[in-house]
């Protein structure tokens, strides 16, 4: 009986000479020499089931569940005849259930990831190279959601968000920090939807707490003095710091280390804040090029900006001296600022300056407020704000009682 032999096309396929069959028993394979091409034994109990002989003396099973496709069952002698029947018995009958081996079926189903491997394996990747903060996206989502970590992505649902919420809003974190965290994760699943990882945005019925978007906290007079006499204390203590270690460097002949104006980011950041509003986002992103010495303008790029529109803000004379300081310190390009939150040194700061309630977002309001106490128009405070509509700076507008007041007075001027 002629040997089924491999022989290869013009264009890369192989076929197959007149078909080997026997009943594969340990004689037979142990009997079947190699020769100069591949060949197979056909099985006569399962007719499925062959031997494959390689020239390099390689002898396997497999087993052919469709005209085009087969599977290896495992080497001889690691893979009895007997072993190879069995198993390729069990592939027919999934093959006749399920139209293919589970093996097959399972290997086309996409992988089922729990939220803490989805964002360290696609999610952090993806976000790192295309959002401005992808790591602290990723990084928040693995910290405050800890707790669904090990979780599936299809297992995570309305119902179990609504119950995080509820519990961390009663432990006391403000709706408004649950409302961003609840956010940052509904960004990444919808990513995962879009990837084809889960079928449909489970979130999309949890909606954000509501929250008093009217509140204004600006810095009274008092309190900003003692912002900045603490901001002067810290950074008198570093240049004292700095200069005891130069003069005890200087007596063993040591080299000096450079001298030193602030502590660090927080003096210059806070006064820039205070002094331009802008946004900690917008303030972090900033870099020295779009800071024009000359003109005196500072650029909020569009990539920066939470509206995605590009405005410029003027420096007036302590933002000036205040850039122009922590440049020569730094002696950076690039980024003008490189952290992405001053937790550290922002709570430690309130503290000395007997100031509370207060985040680093108020540092904006105050920049609005005193804008406004001082008689500037609304709209020219929008427009330096960055706000997309006026109903956000309206919020400032009873800081100008005067104003209303003369608006008012004026219907008396204009009646008959």
């Amino acid at each position: 009986m002629p040997i089924e032999k491999e022989v290869r096309r013009s264009e890369g396929r192989r076929s197959f000479a007149p078909k080997l069959a026997k009943k594969l028993s340990p004689a037979i394979v142990e009997g079947a020499k190699p020769e100069a091409d591949p060949y197979r034994i056909w099985d006569t109990l399962v007719p499925s089931l062959f031997l494959r002989v390689q020239p390099s003396g390689i002898k396997s099973f497999n087993v052919q569940w469709s005209r085009t496709s087969s599977r290896s069952l495992g080497k001889w002698p690691g893979c009895t005849v007997e072993s190879a029947r069995t198993k390729a018995r069990a592939i027919l009958v999934e093959t006749d259930q399920h139209g293919a081996p589970m093996a097959v079926m399972d290997a086309k189903k996409p992988k089922t990831y729990t939220l803490g491997e989805f964002i360290e394996q696609e999610y952090r990747p993806w976000a790192s190279a295309n959002l401005k903060w992808g790591d602290g996206a990723a990084d928040r989502i693995l910290s405050v959601f800890e707790e669904f970590a090990d979780k599936p992505l299809t297992e995570i649902n309305a119902w179990i968000i609504e119950k995080w919420r509820a519990k961390r809003i009663k432990e006391g974190i403000s709706p408004n920090t649950c409302n961003r965290d609840l956010a940052t994760l509904k960004s990444a699943l919808k990513r995962a939807q879009n990837w084809k990882m889960i079928d449909a945005d489970a979130l999309v019925t949890v909606k954000q707490a509501r929250v008093d978007s009217t509140r204004v906290r600006y810095l009274s007079d008092a309190e900003e003095k003692r912002l900045r006499d603490a901001l002067a204390a810290r950074d008198d203590e570093a240049r004292a710091a700095r200069l005891r270690a130069n003069q005890w460097r200087a007596e063993r002949g040591r080299e000096l280390l450079p001298s030193v104006f602030y502590t660090d980011h927080l003096t210059p950041a806070v006064l820039l804040s205070l002094n331009t509003g802008l946004r900690r986002g917008e303030l972090t992103a900033l870099d020295w090029a779009d800071i024009d010495d000359r003109t005196r303008v500072l650029t909020v790029r569009a990539a920066a900006a939470k509206s995605g529109t590009m405005r410029r803000v003027p420096l007036n004379d302590e933002a000036v001296d205040v850039l122009k300081r922590w440049r020569k310190q730094t002696g950076r390009t690039g980024r003008v600022f490189a952290f992405k939150d001053a937790k550290k040194s922002w709570a430690p700061l309130l503290a000395a300056a007997k100031i509370a309630d207060f985040r680093w977002h108020d540092l904006r309001h105050s920049f609005a407020s005193k804008l406004v106490m001082a008689g500037v128009n609304l709209n020219a405070v929008r427009e330096l704000l960055g706000h997309a509509d006026l109903k956000m700076t309206l919020r400032y507008a009873h800081l100008a009682p005067s104003h209303l007041a003369d608006a008012v007075a004026r219907l008396g001027d204009a009646k008959p």
